[in-house]
């Protein structure tokens, strides 16, 4: 076991299955170390339990059955409710009343490889502090010493209605007074989790729906479908002379749209539309919104204009709950489709966010392309270079005076934001201005310095 080595990344633990630490020896630890907490808490069940849910990758099988060994083997009960999207496990961690929810799940990663997220028992991911308790019990900490006695040992059964509760409470997000009856609506699921419940809900809603991405056979989640590849879905809108086009990630926590002319709307927009909308509700708290490093400018410009305050956050939906729920804010979202409506869901949900979105057309009449106009983007050039090493950016020779030439030669009209991904052995090179080849050069330039310094 390689120690020392995190297991947390910016959004649970996620790696190549079968490598570590998606490998059956840490997933086992990790239920286990998950079951001390809880059993040392104390739980709020008298005999505690864990929802365990995944998405349709082939190693689900093989991390759910380790999950639950390892939290059977410390006392503690698990309900399976199968494929089921990663903001449904928060909703029934919850109204389950269970002590905590697992997400099986690599989100928009390809099919081999696979992640654990865990929400606590209020429905949010646990906090970074818990995170490392789990790490330390995990790395450092022999959990054979706290194994349940022979007649304390948890029980494990299959819940077979949990995606139909999940579908009503969806469902009651939308406006009870609109249907989307005369609707039709293309909706992309990735072979992922959100497979079957997802056309459900659009459907007894009253949508004529074309469906998909809803064949899954453990290896085609994400495999060019999805909300990483879009451009589907968008195809498929005008093919089929839709109105809507909604399409999905691996695990439906977030989500990409296209307008009746086949344009995209991506999680920036769809934050613009319902801000402006709830604002001009009178119920969109203190007027702010909470958005990432990540979101375009031009987002920050049309809030502006309209006395909406714009929050950044580093990258990760996890980050922007953390904001919302420190300062009572109820919207915010990323670039990539993670939009948090918090008084409908403790995670990005892209379902809720395509609902509301439905819901703000059918209130003001409007098409999405008109909705979609009323934000204009500032160029903006992302790219990714592989690295090595994850090395202090500031500590590499050379990188702090690249970036201020070419912050100076962008003079206040746009930003360099360099990062690491959270999840992927990858540098992100973000650069926007009002110059789209300039910026392609910068992005570029500073890219391959990256990978020259880091591989």
């Amino acid at each position: 076991m390689p120690m020392g080595k995190r297991l947390f990344g910016t959004d649970g633990i996620r790696a190549t299955a079968n490598t570590y630490p998606m490998t059956p020896e840490i997933i086992l630890k990790v239920g286990q170390a998950l079951g001390y907490i809880i059993r040392k808490d104390p739980p709020r069940n008298q005999h505690p339990k864990v929802v365990i849910g995944k998405d349709t990758r082939l190693s689900g099988y093989m991390v759910e059955q380790a999950l639950t060994s390892g939290l059977n083997s410390m006392g503690v009960h698990v309900q399976l409710v199968g494929p089921l999207p990663t903001p449904g496990i928060g909703f029934l961690a919850r109204n389950m009343r269970a002590d905590a929810g697992i997400v099986i799940s690599a989100s928009h990663n390809p099919f081999h490889d696979n992640g654990i997220k865990i929400f606590g028992a209020d429905g949010f991911k646990i906090s970074s502090e818990m995170e490392d308790e789990i790490e330390r019990l995990v790395l450092d900490t022999n959990l054979e010493n706290f194994l349940a006695e022979g007649g304390e040992l948890g029980r494990t059964k299959r819940i077979d209605d949990a995606a139909g509760r999940y579908i009503v409470d969806i469902k009651n997000t939308f406006p009870l007074q609109f249907t989307l009856e005369g609707m039709r609506v293309v909706l992309d699921c990735a072979n992922g989790a959100a497979y079957k419940v997802a056309p459900a809900v659009f459907e007894e809603l009253g949508a004529e729906v074309i469906v998909l991405g809803n064949q899954p056979n453990g290896f085609n989640v994400n495999d060019k479908a999805g909300a990483l590849y879009p451009a589907k879905m968008a195809e498929a809108v005008l093919r089929y002379r839709a109105d809507v086009g909604v399409s999905l990630d691996g695990d439906a926590d977030r989500v990409m749209m296209a307008d009746e002319k086949g344009r995209l709307v991506n999680g920036d927009h769809i934050l613009a539309i319902s801000a402006l909308y709830l604002k001009e509700a009178g119920k969109l708290p203190k007027n702010t919104i909470v958005a990432t490093h990540m979101s375009n400018f031009g987002l920050d410009k049309l809030m502006n204009d309209n006395g909406i305050q714009v929050v950044r956050t580093q990258v990760g939906d996890k980050y922007v709950v953390e904001e919302m729920r420190k300062y009572g804010y109820s919207l915010g979202g990323e670039q990539s489709g993670h939009i948090i409506f918090l008084e409908h869901s403790t995670t990005g949900d892209g379902c809720v966010a395509a609902l509301n979105t439905l819901g703000v057309m059918k209130a003001k009449g409007q098409k999405l392309s008109v909705l979609n106009d009323v934000m204009k983007d500032v160029p903006q050039i992302l790219v990714n270079t592989k690295v090595k090493d994850k090395k202090e950016l500031t500590s590499l020779e050379g990188y702090p005076e690249l970036k201020q030439k070419i912050e100076k030669q962008l003079k206040g009209e746009g930003r360099i934001l360099v990062r690491y991904s959270g999840t992927e052995n990858l540098a992100r090179v973000l650069v926007e201005g009002p110059d789209k080849r300039k910026i392609g050069q910068f992005a570029e330039e500073m890219a391959n310095f990256l990978e020259k310094k880091l591989n």
